[in-house]
């Protein structure tokens, strides 16, 4: 929009806490995916309060101005990027801890939360916030959220959704909702919590959260990491694995050229000398040392060539930097799929087929333990062609996740870049059901309008 009368009566609503000059709003208007943004926004509001949210939603539904919402920015699939003469309302510094109650398990937050920050506060009282998707360190509580974020302790505890206990929710019309609660069992109404989670801020803007802790493993921490000849062999012990019935606390794989991206990024020693895939798991507890000599022995039986272990997180610390080593390659035109986890090994033989029908290279890392798996097409970021042509390598891609039973999404979300992809995986009564809640909730459609649903 660019009527300055309405901007000036934002900025008086909200002294102190509205940008609207060119370069400030930089900051404010991309996020860490490769969705182009298109216009500079009219306004961003630094909020520092529930109130301030509010007073923001209610003037862009007096106004009609499509509203995005970030917190860090990490976000991959475009769903914090400025709408051209909208509003963005940032939660950065809506980063409060208010309070850890650990007689119930539980954690009150702001929205702005760095989500590691959340997990150290807990570990104080010998608890620990389960969900650690790979940005945990950057990301924020509320993003992790929108997006039913994941990582890589998710494969024994559980997603976000899993660890949310309740929400604090300012709707399009700036009215202020709770749901959820403290209590451990609690029908009344419907879950609107779960139905937040995972909404990419297309129902309302979460403003805070109650979130539920667990108590922290105790005893030894012990990590694996076997090398293997093909992916499909990895994915063979994935599965092997996973039909133990004391689950590893994280598993996660690279394939060779993820693994070579990282060690040109960051050495870490891994060694792939003749490996196509590099398996990493981890256990935590009195059996933990048990447990690997059972990974290792099922590992050898699906032809790994080298187990190796070590105490403590040494051996993790290659996967944790695999995005970012292959963001230094190049544009990443990246996918996040999932499939269930006993067709792990046909979707990573689906991925080499199309790489090899493609002529192209498509490393993959993966959370493992849950078949979530993150393909990638490296691009010269100059060449609009070659992006393209990735964009449309990973739809085939995404089609075999489906075609496998899998999802479009496991854990980044739709956001503007997926979008056109829905009706591949919900069929149009499905599809209609989902934009009927939206009309419900966000009847202007101010709230990142296009993108989610």
């Amino acid at each position: 929009m660019s009527d300055t009368t309405a901007i000036d009566e934002l900025a008086e609503l909200l002294p102190g806490r509205v940008l609207t000059e060119g370069t400030a709003m930089e900051a404010f208007s991309t996020d860490a995916s490769r969705a182009v943004l298109l216009g500079s926004p009219s306004a961003v509001v630094t909020a520092t309060s529930t109130d301030d949210v509010a007073v923001a939603l209610r003037w862009a539904s007096d106004h009609r101005v499509p509203v995005s919402v970030r917190g860090s920015g990490t976000g991959l699939t475009g769903g914090a990027v400025a709408y051209p003469g909208g509003l963005v309302i940032s939660l950065a510094q809506m980063d409060a801890i208010v309070a850890v109650d650990p007689a119930n398990r539980l954690a009150h937050v702001q929205a702005g939360v760095i989500t590691a920050e959340i997990d150290r506060a807990a570990a104080a009282h010998g608890l620990m916030y389960a969900p650690d998707p790979a940005s945990y360190q950057e990301s924020t509580i509320g993003g992790n959220i929108a997006t039913n974020a994941g990582g890589l302790r998710c494969v024994k505890f559980g997603v976000t959704a899993d660890s949310i206990a309740g929400l604090e929710v300012v709707l399009a019309t700036g009215e202020v909702i709770r749901t959820g609660g403290q209590t451990r069992k609690d029908v009344v109404g419907y879950d609107l919590t779960r139905l937040f989670v995972g909404s990419e801020g297309t129902l309302g803007v979460v403003t805070a959260a109650t979130v539920r802790l667990l108590p922290r493993p105790t005893g030894d921490t012990i990590t694996f990491r076997a090398a293997f000849p093909s992916l499909v062999d990895a994915g063979e012990a994935v599965t092997a694995i996973m039909r133990r019935t004391s689950p590893p606390d994280v598993m996660e794989l690279m394939d060779r050229l993820s693994v070579e991206a990282v060690e040109r990024l960051q050495p870490t020693g891994v060694v792939v000398d003749g490996a196509a895939a590099v398996l990493v798991g981890q256990f935590i507890g009195p059996g933990a040392r048990s447990d690997v000599v059972a990974v290792a022995e099922i590992c050898r039986a699906q032809n790994a060539l080298s187990v190796d272990q070590a105490d403590g997180d040494v051996l993790l610390e290659a996967r944790r930097v695999t995005g970012r080593a292959l963001s230094a390659e190049g544009l990443r035109v990246s996918s996040d799929i999932a499939v269930p986890i006993s067709r792990l090994a046909d979707m990573f033989a689906a991925i080499e087929q199309i790489g090899m029908a493609h002529g192209v290279a498509i490393p993959t890392f993966a959370h493992a333990g849950d078949g979530n798996l993150h393909p990638s097409v490296i691009v010269d970021p100059l060449d609009a062609d070659a992006r393209d042509r990735g964009e449309r390598i990973l739809d085939e891609v995404s089609d075999a996740a489906l075609a496998l039973g899998g999802t479009l999404t496991g854990e980044h979300g739709i956001g503007s870049l997926k979008r056109h992809a829905l009706p591949k995986q919900l069929d149009a009564p499905t599809l209609a059901a989902h934009r009927l809640v939206k009309t419900a909730f966000d009847p202007l459609g101010i709230l990142s309008p296009g993108r989610g649903i």
